[in-house]
């Protein structure tokens, strides 16, 4: 009899053993940018709080920098679930879905308080688009307004023309068309050596990207404050992941999510101010373009805005209306 009691009491610490392991989740985060950038340390912190608040359930582990899968890699290795959770550039994804563009589409929100109003409008459609795709969106961040860097002066649209360009994305591209730039298509994690090899003279991206790539170092003189537009990137989790897990640990990743992206907005805020100053105490000259290039881009950036309605179609149509 004792052995008996003795057999079931093992049996039952096994079991009870086995039901926590199969109820605990490791989920491996790929993140494209460096530790540094901000956009990996705010996702590193919402790791690190699922992971504390929710009692043993679920461990989120990042991995920073592409060392898990590269930033072009990301989006179809969480859709496919070789990874349960990764951050992706939005509007790199235009051929996947034209909604995840409408953060780039270049003069359509100039400063924060529009881009918050502009993923307002846009954010129901985005994440019914995503849900369509086997995916669960936690959060977006944007990134501070992208401004146009060169080695050389840009004093005229006649500057522009025959400008090798770096373009990470379908609307990249088109400005590099609509102003007689020559587009080469290339990730973050590749700029300065873009640069510093000649492959590319001049691109439109955030003062952050300059500054965690030390763009003064590969010849790159001068940063035009254009805020052409505040580009987006979102935290997504496989589906089949995220229904593994039980409500009550769903329920505190939306909630820290909300948190993160509070936050990610903040830091975006203050990376425009002190991310331009650490371009301009590193060298480079950082200012305004001219009145003629300003308008040049604006003309541009209405023929893309027209271009994109077009093939959005009536989802994108609803989402400028809402935004307007």
């Amino acid at each position: 009899m004792r052995f008996l009691k003795y057999l079931i009491s093992v049996l039952a610490s096994l079991l009870f053993f086995l039901n926590t392991a199969n109820a605990a989740e490791k989920w491996d985060m790929a993140l494209a940018y460096g530790a540094g950038n901000f956009h990996s340390a705010n996702a590193t912190e919402f790791a690190k709080n699922v992971t504390e608040k929710s009692g043993g359930k679920l461990t989120i582990v990042t991995h920073p920098g592409g060392s898990l899968y590269k930033g072009g890699e990301i989006f179809r290795a969480v859709r496919t679930g070789q990874a349960p959770i990764g951050e992706r550039f939005m509007s790199a994804l235009g051929k996947e879905d034209p909604l995840l563009e409408v953060d780039s589409q270049p003069f359509l929100a100039t400063s924060y308080d529009d881009a918050m109003k502009l993923y307002q409008a846009s954010k129901a459609e985005i994440v019914k688009g995503l849900d369509q795709k086997g995916l669960v969106f936690l959060y977006a961040v944007p990134w501070p307004a992208q401004g146009l860097y060169s080695k050389k002066k840009i004093s005229s649209v006649a500057d522009l023309k025959g400008l090798k360009f770096r373009a990470y994305n379908s609307a990249t591209i088109r400005i590099a068309e609509l102003t007689g730039m020559a587009p080469t298509k290339i990730e973050a994690a590749e700029i300065s050596q873009a640069f510093s090899t000649g492959a590319v003279e001049s691109m439109i991206t955030s003062p952050t990207t300059g500054k965690n790539s030390k763009i003064w170092e590969n010849g790159v003189k001068y940063f035009y404050d254009i805020a052409a537009w505040f580009p987006k990137n979102m935290i997504i989790v496989n589906k089949d992941a995220w229904n593994k897990l039980d409500s009550a640990t769903q329920k505190l990743i939306m909630s820290e999510a909300a948190v993160a992206e509070k936050k990610g907005w903040a830091l975006s805020k203050k990376g425009n101010k002190d991310d331009k100053k650490a371009l301009a105490d590193a060298g480079m000259v950082v200012g305004k373009v001219n009145s003629a290039l300003k308008k040049h881009f604006e003309g541009v950036g209405a023929t893309m805005s027209k271009e994109w309605a077009a093939r959005a179609g009536s989802r994108g149509q609803s989402v400028l209306d809402s935004y307007k």
